[in-house]
Parts: structure tokens; C-alpha cells; sequence
């Protein structure tokens, strides 16, 4: 049986990659961002999924088993609501606490006077991002986190400790998770790492989309310099939780940089500025980056066809993929377009209609993959998610034009794309820096003079502190 998991996981992966690098595979390979269906398809509540990680490891485990799909994400159910809790988050409402065990966690952005970063404080992110974020972000979005200056509490003290070994616990888990897909059921999973734009960092979980909308008005340098400061720390932690072997792309999650949210004028300036050189960088680095285009992104399409081929992955959610295709299928793979309606309140009958139809117009020369159009959340039904599945199986098969041979491995850069550094600058040296907290330079001077072994105590130091970094970074990207 391992043998046979070991043979099932190298095809899947070969056939995965090579969609990825726009070329065409044995057949389709299927894909599906599944959420909370896993608790549909194994009978278990939102609220058990989003409590207990655990389950949700089991339970996407379980349908990656069941059903024959050749990539799934490790765990969809990303908000680990054990961990919000430890810290008191108030951007999220827990199943079965907040909100009915039956519903999905749900992001509750805060009005607009009770924004989490205040207008006059774009300075102070811009000097600083990771101290901002520490020192003002974190006693705002966590009930139990005291202000600095403040007098510190036991709950303070003990939310930070939690806090932190919760999220190293959970992250922890997820190389074991991966591994018990390829064991158990050949599995390949199917991101690694997290990227957002600065500028959905900004509207998401720092001055909220009103006052986004605002301030690009009324103090634009502000927003742009902001971004600007952000972009090399959100590269950093899109590169180092990346897959280090570069075989599966970078999870890219695309929220409000976009028509109708903003002007074009707006996307074209502020949002793809500063977030085309990340994708760039990353690239460079031998990264692919999956855009994950949640709503409709088909106004934009042409500015993501300046990226290098291949490149990216566009996943398409509300747009058009014949558009998509015509626009981007020369230089990308695509995914998705099987709408979430259709899997939710359809027949199988009409899935297998649209899945055919789509394969036809979309598939037809190579470079797709199968998946919804959107996470797959406790809306669809079983039988409509296997008629997905299955008519991809009878549908979805290549004939003459695919390589004899399946050959994994994804796409690379060209040598004239492949220099880390030329698109996005780090900050100044004088500047905090993307991974650290607080320097080993301002560390080392309020030390005794060094006996011993100094570059010893140097990169012991550089470890740790590099973890608060990671604590803080994740915060806010994935939590």
C-alpha cells in the first residue's frame, strides 16, 4: 500500500506541475478549495471544524481519501478560532460562541471610527511596520492585550503566552499533515506559503475599507508610502513559508485592491505598483503565486499579462474564464470557474453540464486545473461536488499532444527574470528590517562586550527573535 500511495502521489504531483507550467498533462487534475464542506462530506459542524484543527486535519484527510482529487489545501478552515480566542481577536465571530455552530467563522470588520489603525498614524507604520504592529495593531485587535503604557494584566501576559504556542503548535502540525496526505491517500497539497497585497493590508485589517477609501482621497502619499514599507515584509513572509523545493505555488488572496472597490486609476497605481514587484520577486526566487481572484477581476486581466510567463496561477472566481482564457491562457495556467451556486442549490445533472461545457472552452489545450470558483464552504452537497469530480475524470482526459511520460516539476523563470533584488528594494539599512524584531546591532549594545563565540551568540539571537517576527506577520496575514 505505501508503495502504491508513493506511485499515486508522484503522478498526481507530475500531473499537477504540469498544468502549472501551461503545458498539457494525461488529463485534468482536480483541485478543490474545500473548506467546510469537509465537515458535509464527514459530519462535522463548522463549529467542530474551526475549534478543533484537528478534526478539520481529519476530515480533509478523509474526502482527499474519498474522492479522487489530486491536490487539496491541508487544512481550508484556516482560522484556527482555539487560537483567536487565546488572544481575544475581535475580527472574528466562533461558530457555536458568536454565531450558530452551523455557520463559518465570519470576519467582522470594525466601523469606521473604531478602525484599527487611526489616519494620523500612517507614520508610524511607514518607520516601522513590525513595531506598529506589536505596539499599536495588536492591543486594538485583541481584547486581552494591554496598550502600551499601560499597566500590564495577567490576561495580557498569559494571552501572549498562549498566543504564542498555539500558533507554534498549529503550524507545527501542518508538516505532518502534509505528509499524511501523500501517505494516505497520494495527495499532493496544493499551496504553501501566504502573500496579500499592501494595499488589502490596509483595507482589510488596518484602517478598514472606508478608510481606505478615505485616505486615498484625502492623504494618498500616506497610503502609497505605507505600501510601499509593507511590500518587503509581506515578500518576506511569502518567501519563507513558501515551498522550498518551489514545486507548488504561493497562496495569493485578492480582496479589495480592485474594480468596482477602487478606481482604476487606483488599482493601476497604488494597488498593482506595489504589489506587481512582490510577484516579481518571488518569481525570481523560483515561486510561483496563485492568484486567487475572490470576485470579479476581468477589468484587470491585462495588467496581470506583463508578469513573466508562467509565473502565476489565475484562478478564476466571478470573471469569465473564456476571458480568462483568451487574455491569459497563452502565458497561465487557470483554475476554477465551476460557480458555487451551481454546487450548492444544482443537480449533479446540471454540474456535469456546466464541467463539460467548461472543460471544452477552457481545458481543451492543457494548462487548467479543476476546482470552484470560490472555498468550498458547507453550502454544497456531496453529490454535487463528486459529480464535479467525476465528470472531470470522463471529460477531462487528454488524447494525443500530452507527453508520453508524465514529468513533475514546475515552471522556472527565465535567467532575464530570475535575479532576486531587482524589482523591490529593501528597506534602508537604518531601517528595521523583514524578519526581525529587534536588530542584533541594537541588541548588541546593551550588552557586556562579547567573550567567546560572538557570531555564535549573533545568529542564536537572530533565530529567536526572528520567530516574534513570524508570530506578528502571521497575525496578520493568516489570523
Amino acid at each position: 500500500m505505501p508503495d502504491t500511495m508513493e506511485k499515486r502521489y508522484t503522478e498526481r504531483l507530475a500531473r499537477y506541475t504540469t498544468a502549472m507550467r501551461n503545458e498539457t498533462p494525461d488529463r485534468v487534475p482536480i483541485r478543490p478549495f474545500v473548506a467546510e464542506f469537509t465537515g458535509v462530506h464527514t459530519g462535522h459542524t463548522p463549529q467542530q471544524l474551526a475549534h478543533d484543527y484537528r478534526i478539520a486535519f481529519d476530515s480533509a484527510c478523509k474526502c482527499a481519501a474519498d474522492f479522487d482529487w489530486d491536490a487539496v489545501v491541508a487544512n481550508m478552515v484556516y482560522v484556527w478560532t482555539g487560537l483567536a480566542q487565546a488572544l481575544g481577536l475581535r475580527y472574528y465571530a466562533i461558530p457555536g460562541i458568536d454565531i450558530p455552530a452551523g455557520t463559518g467563522f465570519q470576519y467582522r470588520e470594525p466601523p469606521e471610527d473604531q478602525a484599527f489603525m487611526k489616519a494620523d498614524e500612517y507614520d508610524q507604520l511607514i518607520e516601522d511596520p513590525t513595531g506598529f504592529l506589536y505596539n499599536v495593531w495588536l492591543p486594538r485587535v485583541s481584547s486581552t492585550t494591554s496598550p502600551i503604557g499601560s499597566p500590564s494584566t495577567f490576561a495580557n501576559n498569559l494571552a501572549l503566552v498562549k498566543g504564542g504556542m498555539a500558533m507554534w503548535n498549529y503550524f507545527m502540525d501542518f508538516g505532518p499533515q502534509v505528509a499524511r496526505l501523500r501517505r494516505e491517500s497520494g495527495t499532493v497539497s496544493a499551496i504553501a506559503g501566504i502573500l496579500k497585497a499592501p494595499m488589502d493590508i490596509i483595507a482589510d485589517k488596518l484602517r478598514g475599507y472606508l478608510g481606505l477609501v478615505e485616505d486615498l482621497f484625502e492623504r494618498r502619499d500616506k497610503v502609497m508610502a505605507a505600501c510601499e514599507a509593507l511590500a518587503p515584509h509581506l515578500l518576506h513572509v511569502a518567501r519563507t513559508t513558501a515551498d522550498p523545493s518551489g514545486q507548488v505555488p504561493v497562496g495569493y488572496w485578492m480582496h479589495r485592491g480592485g474594480v468596482p472597490f477602487v478606481s482604476p486609476e487606483v488599482f493601476q497605481n497604488v494597488y498593482w505598483a506595489t504589489l506587481k514587484p512582490i510577484i516579481q520577486e518571488l518569481w525570481a526566487s523560483g515561486h510561483q503565486t496563485l492568484f486567487y481572484a475572490e470576485g470579479n477581476w476581468d477589468f484587470h486581466l491585462e495588467s496581470f499579462a506583463e508578469l513573466p510567463d508562467r509565473s502565476i496561477v489565475y484562478h478564476v472566481d466571478q470573471g469569465d474564464p473564456i476571458k480568462a482564457k483568451k487574455i491569459l491562457g497563452e502565458k497561465f495556467c487557470l483554475s476554477g470557474g465551476v460557480p458555487n451556486t451551481l454546487l450548492s442549490i444544482k443537480t449533479p445533472k446540471d454540474v456535469r453540464a456546466h464541467v463539460k461545457k467548461l472543460l471544452a472552452e477552457v481545458a481543451r489545450d492543457g494548462g487548467y486545473i479543476m476546482d470552484a470558483s470560490a472555498i468550498v464552504q458547507n453550502d454544497a452537497t456531496v453529490e454535487n461536488v463528486r459529480a464535479m469530480t467525476e465528470a472531470t475524470l470522463e471529460y477531462g482526459t487528454y488524447g494525443r499532444g500530452h507527453a508520453s511520460q508524465l514529468t513533475p516539476g514546475a515552471p522556472k523563470p527565465l535567467p532575464s527574470d530570475a535575479t532576486p533584488g531587482a524589482f523591490l528594494p529593501g528597506p534602508q539599512k537604518d531601517k528595521p528590517q523583514p524578519g526581525e524584531c529587534l536588530s542584533w546591532e541594537k541588541k548588541k549594545a546593551t550588552l557586556p562586550p562579547i567573550q567567546g563565540d560572538a557570531p555564535l551568540c549573533e545568529r542564536i539571537w537572530k533565530e529567536v527573535d526572528a520567530l516574534g517576527n513570524c508570530f506578528i506577520w502571521q497575525l496578520l496575514l493568516s489570523f
